[in-house]
């Protein structure tokens, strides 16, 4: 059985917004966004790592004693290949690397952004298409010394996740078909290897995923199990699970291999999610409100998971699976995913109204629990308002961190282990969403970006003297 019996959920006040999630051990309990909770919670000013100090070059406010270097920059940075560095860099993965990290950094390009990513040859999917990834190399103190390109021609590439066996899977947002300048359908998944660059050569859709608006995945290291989150609307997205066949091992190429195998296209199975409270079909996850809400998940098979006809999701009735607007990111955890919802209203479908909900899928119970979820909020342009949250990786120091993609300012939103909101960084430069957040192995450095015009930062500080909840350093 998984930990999450054992572990204590310390849900705050339900009215103050807020609730208690935990991942891999570290958190007892996440509260929601606004600075009402920690007043109501009675913790002083402490929290977190202090308050925003602005920055001078107009960038990145981060607390005091807290530094960044800009490690690559859209339009500024040049590729090994001598083209510049690629707009909108979005999710992000990092993994130790022989003298320091390597990054796989996707590029979420539809096809207007001034810097495409590089068609070059054997690297490219579809020329017709500008997203895909680059890989940097940064050494230990996040400086970088090469950046390059690891996989072309693919399409909005969004969010993704990192593999038990050290890959990066970058995920296309899009369900765009061949026809203008796009010579392949696209709506897939890729995996990208961050050491070998042969092993990204002649890029292969992992087809047996799906084709849909990806944004993000979470793998079981037990039993390589993929859960993938759907970004769309009318009607909107769903969760997924693929189940790899029978004698299937998760290891580096193995995922490529399968889907240029006989059958590979259909290889293992694909299903959406599909919940229920007792007897009662649940149609859409906008219908839970209270932290603790907990669903029993059953799985239905994808029809067509190509897509030929019919978009997956509109392969489905609502009364057969379980609807969610604007699902994203996902981080495997406490022996589950966990996947974000970042908001939800009335006129798209949704029953209620909210700005964020954080589930965790435990599939030892078959079970999503929500664990956050962040009330509509009144001012985004407030500075301790947050809403809208979309990529979270954990802090090795207790909590997470989460990154804004809502209305008004736009944060890197940092939780405590104590359930307590708190800011992290604040985009002084304009008002564009932050994407990718997370931690070398070490935990020194944070990387994160903001998205347009395309920044990725390493982020140093002082992170041990970090307060918890109750004014207390972890040290």
């Amino acid at each position: 059985m998984s930990s999450s019996l054992s572990r204590r959920d310390l849900i705050r006040s339900a009215a103050a917004g807020g609730l208690g999630i935990a991942i891999a051990g570290s958190i007892e309990a996440i509260a929601g966004p606004a600075a009402a909770q920690a007043a109501q919670a009675g913790i002083g000013k402490t929290t977190g790592y202090g308050p925003l100090v602005a920055d001078p070059a107009g960038l990145l406010a981060l607390p005091k004693g807290f530094s960044y270097k800009i490690v690559a920059q859209a339009g500024k940075t040049v590729l090994e290949s001598g083209e510049p560095t690629p707009s909108d860099a979005d999710g992000t993965g990092c993994f130790r690397g022989r003298d320091g990290w390597v990054l796989v950094n996707n590029h979420e390009i539809g096809g207007n952004e001034p810097y495409g990513v590089p068609p070059l040859p054997g690297l490219t999917y579809d020329p017709g298409a500008k997203g895909g990834t680059t890989t940097i190399e940064v050494d230990r103190n996040g400086d970088r010394v090469r950046e390059y390109v690891s996989v072309a021609g693919t399409h909005n590439n969004c969010a993704g996740g990192i593999t038990p066996w050290n890959t990066w899977l970058t995920c296309e947002e899009t369900e765009q078909r061949a026809g203008g300048a796009f010579q392949k359908d696209h709506g897939y998944v890729f995996e990208v290897d961050p050491f070998d660059r042969e092993a990204n050569r002649d890029p292969v859709p992992l087809k047996f995923l799906g084709r849909y608006s990806h944004e993000a995945v979470a793998v079981n290291p037990r039993n390589s199990e993929i859960y993938l989150t759907e970004d769309a609307g009318g009607p909107n997205g769903l969760y997924f699970r693929w189940t790899p066949p029978h004698g299937f091992r998760g290891r580096k190429g193995a995922l490529r291999a399968l889907a240029l195998g006989p059958g590979g296209d259909t290889a293992g199975k694909l299903q959406a999610m599909r919940c229920r409270k007792g007897n009662r079909h649940i149609a859409d996850l906008s219908e839970a409100t209270q932290p603790g809400t907990r669903y029993k998940v059953e799985w239905v098979d994808v029809p067509d998971r190509d897509a030929k006809t019919t978009s997956v999701r509109k392969q489905f009735a609502d009364d057969q699976v379980t609807r969610s607007r604007k699902l994203e990111g996902a981080w495997w955890g406490d022996g589950g995913a966990y996947f974000v919802a970042s908001f939800a209203r009335h006129d798209d479908g949704s029953v209620n109204e909210h700005d964020g909900q954080v589930w965790f899928y435990d599939p030892e119970s078959e079970t999503v629990t929500l664990k956050t979820i962040f009330g509509v909020n009144p001012d985004p342009e407030q500075d301790t308002n947050y809403d809208g949250p979309d990529n979270i990786t954990v802090s090795p120091y207790g909590g997470v961190i989460l990154a804004e993609d809502g209305e008004g300012l736009s944060h890197l939103v940092g939780v405590t282990d104590k359930g307590a909101p708190y800011p992290m960084a604040r985009n002084e430069l304009n008002d564009s969403e932050f994407t990718g957040p997370t931690f070398s192995e070490d935990g020194r450095i944070l990387f994160a970006n903001i998205q347009s015009p395309g920044y990725v930062f390493a982020i140093t500080g002082p992170w041990t003297q970090k307060h918890d909840g109750h004014g207390h350093g972890h040290h």
